[in-house]
């Protein structure tokens, strides 16, 4: 197989009829690479294979053994259906037929007899539809990532905060964080009682950072007092859990966000205690939210075990018993059998916690749960902010008075913003534009060879590139600029797949 093969774009072809497997073949053969399947059930293990590889499947209705609406029932089920577009080809075209082929995701459908010209453009249109969304959903994901790792760091920020003004090494709230998560993990492993999903965990745990946010309002001396407190100091400490929920409760913006209700929740009730001798409402047993129970635990047992002014450091098997007897409160029954369930690996987690390997752990939790929620590409939220950027990209491509464009190589496409394509006197899609006479003649054959020459020196980490020469736009020849970004792939030894870029006039000033 030819380097130039390996860049091609798989469409896999599943149909019984050899005839016609042949025809969509010498259709698209040149631009693509085929694979052929004669039913349906190697239709699908060639799927199960590569459907990461695979950019197209055309499929037929009418097979022996397994027809096209199985294979499509398949594809549902292992949710192959979302990543790899089909389009439907068949002599059939019953309106129930068609219907019931849309209802199960395909996104085309084509009758026989063959169009080539219908297939071609209906086969391109649909792999460039796809792969401009996954660039979009790749965008969204990692905004969305941005946005988590922000509103991560900002919290840690504004706890740590609250740590330093109470003499505390920061410590506090990575363990708080630790255990929390430990916690809650054992939680859901015990019982569905409280609904908890990786999410709704993560939530939790980045929001156990401001248990104590209250206390930046406590007087420094009744905080850092190093001896027991008065009955009156204790009173002001005992302050915290409501000013802090007070100080979310008052924000005048966010009230709706989850995590703000959480944050709210934890800050309140993170001293109440199972049996209603908590403070400062007297809450009892589930009438505490499991985020504040849980917190509250994890807050007992690093107060037990760290060192503090008034205080030593317990050891962790001395915590535990406290912790166990009702020393320090009561708990609620599930989660005195997880702590004990995590007891081993929380001594490991605790002597790991650290401000580095936290915001590293922090970061690998967020990756993981993006990509751990697969249902988020179908979600209503995502499709609403796809839909904004793509009206966004529009928007701005329409006001833009530049020569904008996008090049890929396997499909050999031009892409081009509608003002540039009528700057150009170009079609906003141009298949094999290196063989279109109006690209050959806006600039020279060798300045095309060295600009092509020049993106491909380019690499993954330095992608950028620009190149002057002499174009022809507008019936005007005069000297540009092209300003470009070469895009590789992500592979051990990455290949050119494109680029995007604009071009710009070369502005001589006279000094």
């Amino acid at each position: 197989m030819s380097d130039k093969s390996k860049l091609k774009e798989k469409i896999l072809i599943v149909d019984d009829s050899e005839m016609n497997r042949m025809i969509l073949s010498d259709m698209l053969e040149d631009d693509f690479e085929i694979l052929e399947a004669p039913d349906g059930p190697q239709g699908l293990a060639i799927l199960q294979q590569m459907s990461s590889e695979i950019s197209l499947v055309l499929l037929d209705i009418v097979m022996p053994g397994m027809d096209g609406f199985e294979v499509l029932a398949v594809m549902n089920k292992n949710q192959w259906i979302e990543d790899v577009p089909v389009i439907m080809i068949s002599a059939e075209s019953t309106p129930s037929y068609v219907r019931r082929a849309y209802e199960l995701g395909v996104i085309d459908y084509i009758s026989r007899p063959f169009d080539s010209l219908v297939v071609q453009r209906r086969v391109l249109n649909t792999i460039m539809l796809y792969a401009k969304q996954k660039k979009l959903m790749g965008l969204v994901t990692e905004q969305m990532y941005e946005k988590e790792k922000n509103t991560s760091l900002m919290v840690t920020i504004l706890s740590h905060i609250v740590e330093f003004r109470n003499g505390e090494s920061g410590l506090h709230v990575l363990h708080i964080q630790t255990i929390t998560e430990l916690l809650l993990k054992s939680l859901i492993k015990k019982t569905d009682q409280y609904h908890l999903s990786h999410a709704d965990i993560n939530m939790i745990n980045m929001a156990s950072a401001l248990h104590d946010i209250g206390k930046i309002a406590i007087p420094s001396e009744v905080l850092n007092k190093p001896g027991r407190f008065t009955d009156e100091e204790y009173k002001i400490m005992k302050t915290h859990s409501m000013i802090g929920a007070s100080m979310l409760e008052d924000l005048p913006f966010h009230q709706d966000e989850p995590l703000v209700k959480v944050a709210y929740e934890i800050c309140r009730w993170h001293h109440e205690r199972y049996d209603g001798r908590g403070y400062p409402d007297g809450l009892k047993g589930e009438e505490i939210p499991i985020s504040a129970q849980v917190v509250s635990m994890a807050d007992v047992y690093d107060a037990l075990t760290s060192e503090r002014v008034y205080k030593k450091a317990f050891s962790h098997e001395t915590a535990l018993q406290m912790i166990q007897e009702g020393q320090c409160g009561t708990f609620n029954p599930l989660l005195l059998e997880c702590l004990m369930d995590v007891a081993d690996s929380l001594v490991e987690e605790m002597k790991s916690a650290s401000l580095n390997t936290k915001n590293e752990k922090e970061m690998r939790n967020i990756a993981e749960e993006i990509m751990r929620y697969e249902e988020m590409e179908g979600s209503n939220r995502t499709l609403l902010y796809l839909d904004q950027e793509r009206a966004k990209n529009r928007f701005y491509s329409s006001i833009s008075k530049e020569i904008l464009f996008e090049y890929t190589v396997s499909p050999s496409i031009l892409t081009l913003t509608e003002w540039s394509a009528e700057k150009l006197g170009l079609s906003e899609v141009t298949l094999d534009p290196l063989k279109n006479e109006t690209v050959l003649e806006s600039m020279a054959q060798e300045d095309i060879q060295k600009l092509g020459e020049l993106l491909h020196r380019t690499t993954p980490e330095e992608p950028e590139a620009s190149y002057v020469c002499k174009t022809k736009i507008d019936g005007e020849v005069k000297e540009r600029r092209f300003i470009c970004r070469a895009d590789w792939s992500e592979e051990e030894e990455p290949v050119f797949r494109g680029v995007i870029g604009k071009v710009e006039d070369i502005v001589h000033e006279d000094f």
